[in-house]
C-alpha cells in the first residue's frame, strides 16, 4: 500500500466511546444474525472505534479506523497477535499459515512464499484458464438445451470453478462432483458452527451437551483423511499423476471416492504440492512432516477455493446491475485484440479496467471482513491507552464503505482503482487481503484468477438480475452471499 497518502494525524476525541454491557447482551441475538448491519449503526452513532462485547459477554474494540488498523497490522504488529478467535480455527483447519503464529509461522511463510512467485503464478495461470473454459463450455450447453435464456444460482457456479481451479493448482487434478460438493457442504457447516460459538458463547455448554462440537470434529477430520490421500498419493508415486489406490475415502458415510487421475507423466507436476514436498527449511534442510504438509494443503485447498469462489460470486451480481461495466470490460479486451482468445498471463496488464472491477468488487464485499488482534504488551495510539490483552475487532467492511474515505461508498465505480483518481486512497483504506507482514501470501494467485474468470465469463455469456433487491450477505468467516444468488443468464 505504500503508494498511499498517510492519513493525517488525529487524535482520538475524548474516551473511547462504549456501548453498555447490559445493552450488547440484550443485542447479542440481532448481532449474532445481522453483524453488519449492527456495527454499522454503533460505528455511526459512536464514531469510528467503539467498546463493546463479544457476545455481550467479551470486552472488544471494533474499529473501522484505518490509521488504528495500520498501527495493528503494521506500524507495531509485534504488540499484536491473532486472538483465540483465529487460533480456534486451528481444531477445524490445522495450524497452518492463516491459524498459525510466531516464529513458526515466519518459518512456514518464508517457506512456502516462493510457490507464488510470478514465475509458478505464470505457469498456473494456463490452468486457471482451462478451469474456467472447462466451466464456460458447459453453462453454454446447458444454456442451449435450455433455449437460450436459463437462471442460475451464480455462487454455486462459482464455487465449482474456484474448487476446480485450486485442487488443479494445488494436487494438479480435478475433484469429482462428489468430493468437491461434499467439502464445500462441510466446510459451510463448520463455519457456521464456529462462528455461532464466538457470537453467542453462552450457548456453548449447550453445544457441549448436545455433541454439536464432537459432530464438527468429525467433520474437521473428514476433510483431513481426504486431502492425506492426495498427499500420500503424490508422496507414493513421485513424478506421476497415476496412483488411485493411494486415495483415502471419506471417513463419514458418503461413499469412497478418488482424485480425478491425469494420464502418466514422466516429471513431477508444477503444482502448489509439489513445492510444499520440495521445499526444505534453510536451518536444517528437512522438508515438512506429513501433518505440516496436511494443514498447509488444507489451508490452501478451503482458504483458496472460498475467498475466490465469493468474490467471483460478488463480482458477477454486481455486473448484472451495471451492465455499462460489463459493456466497458469486453470493449476494452476487444481493444487489446482479445476478442477471441483468452489472454496469456503477461498480456493481462493490458485490461486494467477488468482488473478494476475486480477491486471494487473486493472494496465493497471483502473476502475477509472482519480481522481479529490481541494487545501483547501495553500500547498507545493518539491518545487511546491499550491495555496489554485488548482484543480489537479491525472492520474491513466498514472501512471499505467508510463515507469519510470514499465518495459514494455504497456505489459501484471501478474508476476508483484508475490511476491518478481523485482523492487518493488513504493508506489502509483498502485492505482485500489484510495488511502488513501477514498480507495473504495467495493475493495475486486470486487476483489473477479472478480476473481470468471474469473476462471468461463474460466473453460468453450476459448476466442479468432475477431479483430487484440487493442481495443479503452472510458475514461467515468470509463474506457469502445469504442463500442462492440468482442470476438470467443469456449468450453474449
Amino acid at each position: 500500500m505504500s503508494e498511499f497518502p498517510e492519513l493525517p494525524p488525529a487524535a482520538l476525541a475524548g474516551p473511547l466511546p462504549r456501548v453498555p454491557r447490559w445493552r450488547t447482551l440484550l443485542g447479542s441475538l440481532a448481532m449474532a444474525r445481522q453483524p453488519i448491519r449492527n456495527l454499522d449503526r454503533a460505528l455511526a452513532h459512536h464514531g469510528d472505534t467503539v467498546g463493546l462485547h463479544l457476545g455481550g459477554v467479551r470486552p472488544c474494540i471494533v474499529t473501522r479506523d484505518p490509521a488504528l488498523t495500520q498501527h495493528i497490522l503494521q506500524k507495531n504488529h509485534r504488540r499484536y497477535l491473532k486472538s483465540d478467535l483465529t487460533h480456534g480455527l486451528i481444531r477445524y483447519l490445522g495450524r497452518g499459515l492463516l491459524t498459525n503464529e510466531g516464529a513458526d509461522w515466519l518459518r512456514q511463510r518464508r517457506l512456502i512464499q516462493p510457490g507464488f512467485h510470478r514465475q509458478r503464478l505464470a505457469a498456473l495461470t494456463r490452468l486457471m484458464q482451462a478451469a474456467a473454459e472447462e466451466w464456460s463450455q458447459e453453462l453454454r450447453a446447458r444454456l442451449a438445451a435450455a433455449g437460450g435464456r436459463l437462471t442460475v444460482d451464480i455462487h454455486a457456479e462459482m464455487t465449482r470453478v474456484a474448487f476446480h481451479i485450486i485442487a488443479q493448482a494445488t494436487f494438479g487434478t480435478s475433484m469429482t462432483d462428489a468430493e468437491r460438493d461434499r467439502l464445500s457442504e462441510v466446510l459451510t457447516q463448520i463455519q457456521a458452527f464456529y462462528v455461532r460459538t464466538i457470537r453467542q458463547p453462552y450457548l456453548r455448554p449447550w453445544f457441549t451437551a448436545r455433541g454439536a462440537f464432537r459432530r464438527h470434529d468429525a467433520l474437521s477430520q473428514e476433510l483431513r483423511e481426504l486431502v492425506r490421500g492426495y498427499i500420500r498419493w503424490r508422496q507414493a508415486a513421485p513424478g506421476t499423476l497415476a496412483s488411485p489406490e493411494i486415495a483415502a475415502p471419506f471417513t463419514n458415510n458418503p461413499p469412497p471416492v478418488t482424485p480425478n487421475l491425469s494420464p502418466v507423466t514422466p516429471t513431477p507436476p508444477n503444482d502448489l504440492l509439489q513445492m510444499l514436498l520440495d521445499a526444505r527449511y534453510e536451518d536444517t534442510g528437512e522438508g515438512m512432516s506429513e501433518e505440516q504438509l496436511l494443514d498447509e494443503a488444507n489451508i490452501l485447498l478451503l482458504a483458496g477455493h472460498e475467498t475466490s469462489a465469493n468474490a467471483l460470486s460478488w463480482m458477477l451480481y454486481l455486473l448484472a446491475r451495471h451492465p455499462e461495466a460489463a459493456a466497458q470490460v469486453r470493449q476494452e479486451r476487444t481493444a487489446a485484440g482479445l476478442a477471441r482468445r483468452p489472454p496469456e498471463f503477461a498480456e493481462l496488464a493490458q485490461l486494467p479496467y477488468s482488473m478494476q472491477v475486480v477491486q471494487e468488487t473486493m472494496r465493497l464485499y471483502p473476502p475477509a471482513w472482519i480481522l481479529d488482534r490481541v494487545a501483547l504488551e501495553d500500547d498507545e495510539f493518539r491518545g487511546l491507552p491499550i491495555p496489554k490483552g485488548t482484543l480489537f475487532s479491525l472492520y474491513i467492511h466498514g472501512i471499505h464503505r467508510h463515507p469519510g474515505l470514499w465518495p459514494e461508498p455504497n456505489a459501484f465505480r471501478p474508476e476508483r482503482f484508475a490511476p491518478g483518481q481523485e482523492p487518493p486512497i488513504p493508506a489502509y483504506a483498502y485492505l482485500p487481503f489484510g495488511g502488513g507482514p501477514r498480507l495473504c501470501v495467495g493475493s495475486h494467485f486470486a487476483l489473477t484468477e479472478i480476473q481470468l474468470v471474469l473476462l471468461e465469463a463474460l466473453r460468453h455469456f450476459t448476466f442479468v438480475p432475477v431479483a430487484e433487491a440487493p442481495a443479503a450477505t452472510d458475514p461467515l468467516i468470509t463474506l457469502r452471499p445469504k442463500g442462492p444468488l440468482w442470476l438470467a443468464v443469456g449468450s453474449a
